[in-house]
């Protein structure tokens, strides 16, 4: 304790002059972020404390600190510090997602979720808050609940990937293939490269799958609880089966996937624009849809057939690549049909 003493007044008489000349607390607070980033928490914190007595008022130091608190596990602190710096005027949705941190950190479920709401209030549209407040519930186990926060955060904004993310594993748990197919084939294509990706990409192919049974479709076509948008892919999904008797895979996949798309835009485009299905039809125009599904459901289905498939085609792969590197998905706001 006394050599951490030592080292923080140490670290104040040597930037003492030049924090005299900038923002009160920035140059301490730059410091603490980079030892947070070296995993030094203690000093971190040490720093912080000090920054914030500088500039008590500075809620970017102040949110430092807190989750450097959630870091370092001392949940109670966090709390504290969070809960201090929820209830200024200028919170961020930053502040209340670093309180429900802690307060999932000691399984206080019920306390972030009336946090969650409070914070829903003054942030209405927010995405983040909405997927946060989902996992908060499922964690205690209130999954149907959680569900509803995490469509209503696919609602309010359709470009972050976590409401997706959550919504796919809960719906494959479910056995609602339909939202797995575009859930999962979203997410993919606004969080392309983690370990996520992988998980809903095999999530994505089972989907896929179950659809392609015949009776499977047919038995969700019947479900009462479908909307006008999902019935009406489950009609193409059905008519497509028809024309088409082989399974669904990777090497299929394009064929298959290629006639829902005509189909599609030859009769439901006009009544519910979907970005995902522009998307898919473009790449068909291009010519890099076979490639694009060879990315989606190839090393999901098998390692060793995909990698083969891009050495005998390491044109179209190269290709897909480029394209893949050089664009932007985004998801126009209004095309939300559940």
């Amino acid at each position: 304790m006394f050599m951490r003493y030592i080292f923080v007044l140490l670290i104040s008489a040597l930037l003492g002059t030049s924090v005299a000349a900038q923002e009160p607390g920035k140059k301490l607070q730059e410091t603490a972020r980079t030892m947070l980033q070296q995993g030094d928490l203690d000093n971190a914190i040490a720093i912080l404390e000090t920054a914030i007595k500088q500039a008590p008022g500075n809620l970017e130091i102040a949110k430092d600190l807190a989750y450097a608190c959630y870091l370092k596990r001392d949940f109670s602190k966090a709390i504290e510090v969070g809960r201090s710096i929820t209830e200024r005027s200028d919170a961020d949705e930053q502040s209340f997602q670093i309180l429900g941190l802690a307060y999932k950190g000691t399984a206080l479920y019920k306390e972030a979720s009336k946090m969650y709401r409070t914070a829903l209030k003054k942030f209405p549209n927010s995405a983040v808050i909405y997927n946060e407040y989902g996992e908060a519930l499922a964690m205690d186990n209130d999954l149907n609940e959680a569900i509803k926060q995490w469509e209503k955060g696919i609602q309010a904004d359709g470009n972050y990937s976590g409401n997706y993310y959550n919504a796919c594993i809960y719906y494959t748990k479910a056995a609602n293939w339909v939202r797995v197919m575009l859930y999962g084939e979203l997410f993919v294509n606004l969080e392309s490269y983690s370990a996520r990706t992988a998980e809903v990409k095999k999530a994505l192919v089972n989907a896929w799958q179950k659809l392609w049974v015949p009776t499977v479709a047919a038995q969700l076509q019947k479900a009462g609880n479908n909307t006008a948008f999902e019935k009406s892919i489950l009609d193409i999904i059905i008519k497509t089966q028809a024309d088409n008797k082989t399974g669904f895979d990777a090497a299929t996949s394009t064929a298959i996937r290629t006639r829902f798309v005509l189909d599609w835009f030859t009769g439901k485009a006009a009544s519910f624009p979907f970005r995902l299905f522009d998307h898919q039809q473009y790449l068909i125009r291009e010519g890099l849809f076979e490639a694009y599904n060879q990315w989606l459901f190839g090393e999901a289905v098998n390692e060793d057939m995909y990698a083969a498939w891009q050495k005998n085609h390491e044109k179209e792969a190269a290709a897909w690549k480029t394209f893949q590197a050089g664009r932007v998905f985004k998801v126009p706001t209004g095309q939300y049909y559940f």
